[in-house]
C-alpha cells in the first residue's frame, strides 16, 4: 500500500476528477458499480479511511430509499413492483435510476476522500504549480478545511440541544424541522466569526501585500505519480469507451 505522502496532490486531484467524471458520464449500473470498487480500492491503497465513509453513508439511507421512490412515481414506464391504489411507489426503471443516483453519490464521496489524504499547503502549492493564481488556491483549500469546522459546530449545537433535554428522535418531524431552523442561525452565526478571524488573521499576514509569492517548498512528480496519472487516463478512456459501446 503506498504511503499517503508518497503520491503527489495533484495526482491525487486528477484521481478525484477521473473517477468523478466517469461517475457523471456513465449510466450503465453495472459499469458503475465496477467503477465505485475500483474508487473504494484506490482510496484503501492512498491510505483512506472506508469506515469513515460507511459510516457516514449510514445517514443517509432514508434519503436514498426516498430518491428511489421519487424516480419511480415520476417516471412514466417501466414495470409496476409496488403500487397502493393509483400510486406506483417502486417500478424497474424508477428502482434503476434510483441505484444510479445512489452509486453516483457512493462514488463522488469516495473519490472526496482521496483528497483528505493531502497535506493543505502542498493543494496549495500544487495547485500555484499548475499555474492557478494563489487567492484561487488558497480559497479551495480553505473551502475544505471549513467543512469539518463546520460539522464539529453542527455537533456542538446539537449536543448542547440534548444537554437541556430535548430529545430529536422523539420529536414529530415537522417540530424537528421547525428546531433544525432554529439551530440554523446561531450555526450560521458561528461561521461568519469565524470567517471574520480568518480574514483579520490573513490582513494582519499582509495576504497579497505583493503581486508575487514565493515558495520554500516545490512539489516533484515521482516515478509513481507519473505511473498513476498514466493509469487513471488509460481507465477513463476504457470504461469511457465502453460505456458508449454498451450503451
Amino acid at each position: 500500500m503506498w504511503q499517503t505522502a508518497a503520491l503527489d496532490p495533484r495526482t491525487k486531484l486528477i484521481l478525484v476528477l477521473t473517477f468523478s467524471s466517469l461517475a457523471v458520464f456513465i449510466k450503465n449500473v453495472y459499469i458503475l458499480f465496477i467503477l465505485l470498487v475500483v474508487t473504494l480500492v484506490a482510496v484503501r491503497a492512498i491510505g483512506g479511511d472506508l469506515w469513515s465513509i460507511f459510516r457516514k453513508l449510514q445517514r443517509f439511507i432514508t434519503i436514498f430509499v426516498a430518491i428511489i421512490v421519487i424516480q419511480s412515481i415520476f417516471t412514466a414506464h417501466g414495470h409496476v413492483i409496488l403500487q397502493i391504489a393509483q400510486i406506483r411507489l417502486l417500478t424497474d426503471i424508477g428502482l434503476l435510476r434510483g441505484v444510479q443516483t445512489i452509486l453516483r453519490f457512493f462514488i463522488v464521496i469516495a473519490a472526496a476522500v482521496i483528497m483528505t489524504t493531502a497535506n493543505p499547503r502542498d493543494i496549495i502549492q500544487g495547485l500555484i504549480q499548475w499555474k492557478i493564481p494563489y487567492e484561487l488556491a488558497f480559497m479551495v483549500t480553505i473551502a475544505i478545511r471549513f467543512l469539518p469546522l463546520l460539522q464539529e459546530e453542527a455537533k456542538d449545537t446539537l449536543t448542547a440541544l440534548q444537554l437541556r433535554g430535548v430529545n430529536l428522535k422523539k420529536i414529530p418531524i415537522f417540530k424537528r424541522l421547525k428546531t433544525y431552523s432554529y439551530l440554523l442561525m446561531p450555526l450560521l452565526v458561528s461561521v461568519l466569526m469565524k470567517s471574520r478571524d480568518l480574514s483579520v488573521a490573513m490582513e494582519m499576514r499582509a495576504f497579497r501585500a505583493f503581486p508575487q509569492r514565493t515558495s520554500l517548498r516545490e512539489l516533484h512528480f515521482r516515478r509513481a505519480d507519473y505511473y498513476v496519472m498514466l493509469l487513471s487516463i488509460l481507465f477513463f478512456l476504457m470504461l469511457l469507451f465502453t460505456a458508449i459501446k454498451i450503451s
